[in-house]
């Protein structure tokens, strides 16, 4: 107990000895930790990347559903293609630019008639329709003649939707209504997702989200997206050059695959068959199988990460339903990403990290010495100033500065508690502030039941001074008035409790204790008044406003403690005691007295007031009647 030694001392050499007896252990188990902590981040890594990539592929299919949802409100969309075309023309080619993995946008009319705009940016889109060089978009229009013969036209525009070109197509088999979109729609009456098939005017595989138009029976408006789109939508090579993802359809089949050399096989296999591919595209990718169990699986089914065996391979594995707006149902995109390429770059890096974290070590063995002393110079400083707000020392001190910031921030936090306790003190009770920021009474301010002297004062007719003066003269006067009886129920033991407008609430015994609680009472009531006159008296050379004080005076039980709310709460004392109190002060008006006490009151101090009965008084809000008492003045016979 009695040997001790400076804080640096101990500081200094406690850091030096901890860093010299840990690096090692420390080093080998952070490279352990940090090879989970790499997988775990990995998989965390793989998780984001892939939720941000599956949300891309539903983005472009919502973007899909709203600009077909917009066209079927379109009212020109709802006449033949020949009608309006410029209107149609521009609506749709502008759906195209703020969509631009759409392939293209199109209405199918009962008649048999189609207008249909196409992003030509794509080199197999431009071959298949002989594009011009230049070509933007082109523009399908097909419409009936008078003999019922289908005349069809395509026009080319370049990226300001100038005219480049014009062709006539001389044979015209395509008929909307026989395509399944159209179909769909019209069995179903609601907006519908068709495919993979096989588009008629691009002959390449697509996805359709088609919807009726409104107020326009046997109108259809779709919206095709190339399977090689989708495609490069689901790049995973940002998460790991070997990640792959995939779509499949609710029945399992294979719908697009991230790898370029596996859509190729797609492509082709649709190119020769416009049919099923499932039972031959579900051999391109082996991870199918695991994804089609784990569609089963609700902890997986809606994304949840699965580390499984694939390939012989560790790899992690996350799916996630892509339906968007009740379409494409039964729809999951999957992403699978071997485990060994999330963690070895994590992995070196790593090792990296140690071997340089392993020379700071070293020296920080050095500088420890040096900024033991640094810290705990500054330390003991603010230790000094703690116990010193802690004493309510509050009086303004320069902040004490240090080299390092973090003890810099804690000095100015210091400064700024000693400060905000200052203010705290206006306005709380000085024994109050002391108690609550003391650790050691942590539970004095809870509410309890105790003896207590209570006196309320308010100033006769303030309302009609307040009209008479201006608001800076009843400041002021209000100011020094204040300061005084503030001062002399401090002198008196007591605690102001509160303001109220041009009154007080003073109190005794809490919260600290004063045997002769009544008796300060009746001499701070006394020692008010008299400097209440005088200050009157000044006010009335200084042509300010008369104060006449009346007081109420009463002793007996109240609960005293803190009140109110969890996040702001109030100390004060609440009960009958503080009620009577409160209603003597204001029977000085019915007496034309000043200072009115209770028989409570004349009891508690016996012989050591001259006072004069008043008899009993009904007292507002009391059944029983009250014994007043009017305090004249000290007998002079204090013990």
């Amino acid at each position: 107990m009695r040997w001790s030694k400076p804080l640096r001392l101990h500081l200094g050499v406690l850091v030096v000895a901890s860093l010299l007896c840990t690096t090692t252990p420390i080093i080998l188990l952070a490279f352990w930790h940090g090879s989970q902590a790499a997988v775990g981040a990995g998989a965390q890594q793989m998780r984001e990347m892939s939720l941000r990539l599956i949300e891309t592929y539903r983005n472009t299919l919502e973007g899909g559903m709203e600009a077909v949802s917009l066209a079927s409100s379109l009212p020109q969309l709802a006449s033949p293609p020949q009608q309006e075309a410029g209107a149609k023309q521009q609506f749709l080619l502008q759906v195209l630019r703020n969509v631009p993995n759409a392939t293209s946008i199109y209405t199918g009319y009962p008649d048999g008639s189609y207008l249909q705009v196409i992003n030509t940016s794509r080199r197999d889109i431009r071959q298949t329709l002989a594009a011009p060089e230049g070509t933007a978009f082109a523009i399908r229009t097909t419409a009936r003649g008078q003999g019922g013969e289908s005349l069809s036209t395509l026009l080319f525009l370049d990226a300001g939707a100038k005219d480049i070109g014009k062709r006539e197509l001389e044979s015209v088999a395509f008929d909307p209504r026989e395509r399944p979109w159209y179909q769909a729609v019209m069995q179903d009456g609601v907006p519908v997702s068709v495919g993979p098939y096989i588009a008629g005017t691009l002959n390449v595989p697509t996805l359709t989200i088609a919807a009726p138009m409104r107020d326009a029976p046997g109108v259809v408006v779709g919206i095709n997206i190339h399977l090689q789109t989708v495609s490069r939508l689901l790049d995973a090579s940002p998460i790991s050059p070997r990640a792959r993802a995939f779509i499949i359809d609710s029945s399992g089949d294979l719908v697009a695959h991230s790898d370029p050399a596996v859509m190729e096989r797609i492509m082709a296999l649709w190119a020769r068959n416009a049919g099923a591919i499932g039972a031959t595209a579900n051999s391109f990718d082996s991870g199918l199988e695991t994804v089609e169990r784990l569609r089963t699986d609700p902890t997986f089914a809606e994304g949840g990460l699965a580390r499984l065996n694939v390939d012989g391979e560790i790899q992690l594995v996350q799916i996630a339903p892509v339906t968007v707006s009740g379409l494409f149902q039964g729809s999951t995109a999957a992403i699978i990403v071997p485990m060994q390429d999330l963690v070895a770059q994590a992995d070196r890096l790593l090792l990296h990290n140690l071997l340089i974290a392993a020379g700071f070590v070293l020296a920080g063995v050095a500088a420890s010495v040096l900024l033991s002393r640094i810290v705990s110079r500054s330390l003991n400083r603010l230790a000094e100033e703690a116990r010193r707000i802690g004493d309510l020392d509050i009086g303004e001190k320069p902040v004490s500065h240090s080299f390092i910031t973090e003890i810099n921030t804690l000095a100015n936090a210091l400064a700024a508690s000693r400060h905000a306790i200052a203010q705290f003190a206006l306005y709380v009770p000085r024994e109050v502030v002391r108690r609550i920021v003391d650790p050691r009474a942590r539970t004095v301010m809870k509410a309890r039941r105790q003896e207590v002297t209570v006196l309320f004062t308010d100033i006769r007719d303030f309302t009609t001074i307040s009209e008479q003066h201006s608001p800076e003269e009843v400041v002021d006067t209000l100011s020094a008035y204040f300061e005084q009886l503030n001062t002399i129920a401090e002198d008196h033991g007591g605690t102001v409790v509160q303001y109220l407008g041009d009154s007080i609430f003073v109190m005794w015994n809490a919260p600290v204790e004063d045997e002769k609680h009544a008796e300060n009472g009746c001499r701070c009531a006394l020692a008010m008044k008299a400097a209440i006159d005088a200050l009157n008296a000044e006010n009335a050379e200084s042509r300010r406003p008369e104060l006449i004080t009346r007081f109420g005076l009463h002793t007996g039980p109240a609960v005293v403690g803190s009140f109110g709310a969890i996040s702001r709460q109030q100390y004060t004392a609440m009960g009958d005691t503080i009620n009577v109190a409160s209603r003597l002060e204001g029977l000085n008006k019915e007496f034309g007295t000043s200072i009115l006490v209770s028989a409570a009151v004349r009891d508690a101090v016996g012989e050591r007031f001259a006072l004069r009965s008043l008899g009993l008084v009904q007292v507002k809000g009391r059944a029983e009647k009250v014994d007043i008492w009017e305090l004249v003045g000290d007998s002079g016979e204090s013990q």
